[in-house]
């Protein structure tokens, strides 16, 4: 069978996009949104590329830029939510299609979307910088090219490598220390960036001396070498690229082959005496509250440790949230009010709380039969959360705190933290009443297909209010710091802050139940999606 399937499944992605939208205008609305910030963020990165043409070491900026951008699209489609989710290949697995023409079509159809857009973006402007000279254009040309490919390339041979990977219940938990390495990857990016303000672009030649010989940023450093008249070293550079991508193709074909012409051993499920053992709140759950309440406690601290997708979301937040207050204050440019990232960090994991129950989530519905038994369910979820969120982020304040040496703003650095995890929580109790979404147990997605609009929604549009909710406390913060002798009570806003951060859990926690126990068919609807 000869025929080309690439417009088949250019047009397939086309359609499951747009099916997708067609579905509320809600999702609507926030996929165009986030559309339009991208496009608009990408603007901006092209102006400003464009304006670093003729500037001294540009050239070491933008293989640096294209070399981080590859890394993204290497380790995003994995860990980060809203990926490519039409690409999954083992929907064709009962398909008869050979692997050559799936990859082929596969590539292509990685094309279509925002994210290819705005790398295109970023490596149009990468070249329009560096390029002189109407040899160095067309070189700019085949560069383009050929690194865009390469990411795609890059993005779905690793995703194809991982995805029986994270649907192996002990190899899914490997993805707890990926998740990590690239929240410190992150930070450690954002210091380099703060550094290089202060220091120039000249620092950055020794490490752009070796990435451009580094596909796909050699591809670009190959326009600048085309520039300056060394040709063979052009050409070189393009063909280490155009390499990279014969090997990335290959890899990802030999994947994709054994992924869907290979039985998953991972599904195999051994029945032993410990699966049967009678289970029993031992340990700590003894402690924990009788009733509903310390049940649905128990309940979510065992999606914490055993959830694979649960403890990744888990561990960055816990990294991410002590990493960016530590490294500010270690770099002498830190505030103590950097402590309160961690509470917000947390504070994020109280949205969507019934799309980690999936499926299993009707188990939950059946048991909900009144606005006092959602309620009872959203504190218990809400209360698990802040049995490892309340000391994590006084521990992160004050280590804080002690980088700085500046103990008087400890109280109304925790204070503020406490105020904003109590927000985060009442808006993310709302949230999840009102935007569940799904998350999928099995592939390297955390959105389920249709739902990304959705998730976005529910998390962005939470923080902001949550921000909102937090306005008064900032606003007495501020005023008791400029006004005469307000410094010696400053000390009022860790009570104030601790109080109205509970007052306004418990209001939205009581806001959230009627709505939870109204719209149980459209929650489980939504989080069974997966």
């Amino acid at each position: 069978m000869s025929t080309d399937i690439t417009a088949v499944v250019v047009r397939l992605k086309l359609s499951l996009l747009r099916n997708g939208l067609r579905q509320s205008a809600g999702r609507r609305a926030a996929y165009v949104a986030s559309a339009v910030v991208v496009l608009l963020f990408a603007a901006l990165q092209l102006l400003g590329l464009i304006m670093l043409r003729g500037t001294a070491h540009a050239d070491s900026l933008v293989v640096l830029l294209v070399a981080v951008l590859a890394l993204g699209w290497a380790v995003m489609p994995l860990f980060f939510p809203g990926g490519d989710e039409t690409l999954d290949p083992t929907r064709l697995v009962m398909l008869p299609l050979r692997p050559r023409p799936l990859v082929r079509a596969l590539l292509v159809a990685s094309l279509v979307g925002i994210g290819p857009l705005f790398t295109l973006c970023l490596l149009t402007g990468s070249v329009i910088a560096l390029a002189h000279g109407t040899p160095a254009y067309v070189t700019a040309v085949l560069g383009v090219a050929l690194a865009l490919l390469v990411c795609v390339a890059f993005a779905r041979a690793v995703a194809a490598a991982n995805l029986r990977l994270l649907t192996s219940r002990k190899g899914r938990d490997l993805a707890v220390l990926s998740g990590l390495v690239i929240a410190i990857g992150a930070q450690v990016v954002n210091f380099g960036a703060q550094r290089l303000g202060s220091s120039g672009l000249a620092q950055l030649d020794p490490v752009a001396d070796v990435l451009r010989w580094v596909p796909p940023a050699s591809a670009i450093a190959a326009v600048e070498s085309v520039s300056r008249g060394a040709y063979g070293v052009g050409a070189l550079q393009l063909g280490l690229t155009a390499g990279a991508l014969v090997a990335l193709i290959a890899v990802w074909s030999r994947h994709l082959t054994r992924l869907m012409t290979s039985p998953d051993g991972s599904t195999l499920q051994v029945v032993t005496e410990s699966a049967v053992r009678e289970r029993t709140s031992t340990g700590p759950a003894r402690f924990l509250p009788a009733g509903r309440t310390g049940t649905v406690m128990e309940r979510s601290l065992r999606y914490v440790w055993r959830d694979p997708k649960t403890k990744a979301a888990w561990v960055t937040s816990l990294a991410i949230g002590l990493i960016v207050p530590l490294f500010n204050a270690l770099q002498g440019t830190g505030s103590v009010y950097f402590a309160c990232f961690a509470a917000g960090m947390l504070g994020i994991l109280m949205y969507n709380q019934f799309g980690q129950d999936t499926s299993a989530f009707w188990m939950v519905a059946m048991t909900i039969s009144s606005r006092r038994d959602a309620y009872v369910e959203l504190r218990g979820r809400a209360l698990a959360l802040l049995l490892l969120t309340l000391p994590y982020a006084t521990l992160v304040t004050v280590l804080t705190t002690a980088f700085l040496d500046d103990w008087g703003a400890l109280p109304e650095a925790l204070g503020l933290s406490f105020a904003l995890l109590g927000a985060m929580l009442a808006t993310g109790a709302w949230t999840s009443a009102r935007f569940p979404y799904s998350i999928p147990q099995e592939g390297y997605k955390n959105v389920a297909p249709g739902q990304t609009g959705l998730a976005w929604l529910s998390i962005f549009g939470g923080m902001i209010a949550a921000a909102l909710l937090c306005a008064p406390v900032i606003a007495v913060t501020i005023w008791l710091h400029i006004s005469d002798g307000g410094d010696a009570w400053t000390w009022l806003l860790l009570p104030g802050g601790t109080a109205y951060g509970a007052v306004l859990t418990v209001l939205g926690l009581r806001l959230a139940a009627p709505r939870t126990a109204a719209r149980l068919p459209e929650i489980l609807t939504a989080v069974s999606k997966g």
